[in-house]
């Protein structure tokens, strides 16, 4: 019986919400059975089964193509199966998958090299994921924060650590309690204490609240699933200038962001200044788990063996394609692709804004690019996902694009094709009222900042 209940509850999610003209009748997929049974329900995943991908494209197992526009959310930076891509992994796992790392391998250094200079820091710390990268570092600002003459184990003096409004940044106990998002942080309180909320991009705020308490700030240079709010010169400017004044570090997660996603190595890099650390993730390894801190000599000083560790951060397989990754970017100069295919979504973005009145301000930089609606954008996702384009909604009324950085100037003008149809098809649900969504803190911040 419970089977049963089970299919028809999968079924109906096979079921498209919209049927075009000649699309073939949804297929129930017994897999999903298993999906719904055993899998904890963290996620409200689409009822399809993804099988493999090739460039810029994914297919179900129906053979349906889609032109994803999501990247795993910014993972897939190379599409799937690049070549080089592929090359490495067979080569390297026919090597060693794994070494633990009370050894070297022949891959981390080289890639702790390519990292350094790219970012202009001193010294890296791989990590499994983006999260474990913000619970090191947070360990790191804590330590450095702490005076010769303070004993381990008694409380610090500089401990709080001051986080955006609007911030996400990852789901483990640190990462959460440093993520203001309500939804994700509440429901575990008590979480770890020492962290307090300053209005995203406001100085005034940001000043009243910082003291000779504070060991870091914490900011994404881009808030990603806040919905594509990049971080202003000001408060970067403001922010540096009071952790060198005190002691404290200033910390960039470029989790999202980083490595060449908005036309540079690394968003910070457009400013005069950068951080003390700078936190790295989803698309360093094309698409295998791997995340890196990297942090200053000053920073690394502090650090002993023991205090900090990883059983598979920074493993050969990983590292390998990793720097195969850092390595195709540079050969294939898809920084300047970046910044081109960029300038062209936004522009055929803007010709959108005039037809149709329900979109409010196109964000983002390069291929990091966020459209807020005035209505529910889930509908929008839903029906783009019917005709052949992955895209996705973060913060309720943010469509996010994340395409990959060797995207084409075709795939754009297919993406502008499809997503024009999205928007003059879906359906408009009502959603929150303006005046709630006025309310917004990191619209009222972005909005006097600028």
């Amino acid at each position: 019986m419970m089977q049963n209940s089970l299919k028809k509850k999968a079924t109906a999610r096979s079921v498209p919400r919209t049927k075009h003209a000649g699309a073939p009748a949804a297929k129930f997929d017994p897999r999903l059975l298993d999906a719904e049974k055993f899998l904890l329900p963290t996620y409200k995943r689409q009822p399809v089964i993804l099988t493999h991908g090739r460039g810029a494209h994914v297919f179900d197992a129906t053979g349906k193509k889609y032109l994803d526009f999501l990247g795993g959310i910014a993972v897939n930076a190379l599409g799937h199966a690049h070549p080089r891509i592929v090359k490495t992994i067979r080569r390297e796992a026919a090597r060693a998958i794994h070494l633990s790392n009370l050894y070297h391998n022949a891959f981390q250094g080289p890639l702790a090299r390519k990292l350094a200079t790219w970012s202009g820091l001193d010294r890296v710390f791989f990590a499994n994921s983006g999260t474990e990268a913000i619970d090191g570092a947070l360990k790191l600002a804590r330590l450095f924060g702490r005076k010769p003459e303070e004993a381990p184990g008694t409380p610090a003096k500089k401990y709080r650590f001051l986080t955006m409004e609007n911030s996400f940044h990852g789901r483990t106990f640190g990462a959460i309690s440093v993520t203001a998002t309500e939804k994700y942080r509440l429901p575990f309180a008590p979480v770890v204490p020492g962290a307090e909320f300053v209005r995203f991009n406001d100085v005034a705020d940001l000043e009243s609240k910082f003291d000779d308490t504070v060991c870091a700030i914490l900011l994404e240079t881009i808030q990603g699933e806040g919905g594509i709010y990049p971080v202003s010169e000001l408060f970067w400017n403001r922010a540096r200038a009071l952790t060198q004044q005190h002691g404290a570090l200033l910390i960039a997660d470029e989790i999202q962001c980083g490595l060449g996603r908005t036309g540079r190595f690394f968003v910070y890099q457009k400013f005069s200044s950068k951080p003390d650390i700078a936190l790295v993730a989803k698309p360093l390894a094309a698409g295998l788990p791997l995340g890196a801190i990297l942090t200053s000599e000053a920073v690394g000083a502090k650090v002993s063996p023991g205090m900090h560790g990883t059983t598979f951060g920074g493993g050969p397989l990983a590292c390998a394609v990793a720097l195969e990754f850092l390595k195709i970017i540079e050969d294939e100069k898809l920084l300047e692709n970046i910044r081109a295919r960029g300038t062209e979504l936004r522009e055929g973005l803007a010709k959108l804004v005039a037809q149709f009145d329900f979109i409010r301000e196109i964000r983002g930089e390069g291929l990091m690019i966020g459209i807020e609606l005035s209505i529910d954008g889930a509908p929008f996702v839903a029906e783009a996902m019917q005709r052949g384009l992955l895209i996705n909604c973060t913060h309720d009324f943010t469509l996010r694009f994340l395409p990959p950085f060797n995207i084409t100037r075709a795939q754009v003008r297919e993406f502008l094709r499809l997503f024009e149809l999205v928007l003059a098809t879906t359906p408009r649900q009502a959603s929150a009222s303006d005046s709630a969504k006025s309310a917004n803190p990191a619209r009222v911040a972005h909005a006097a900042a600028r």
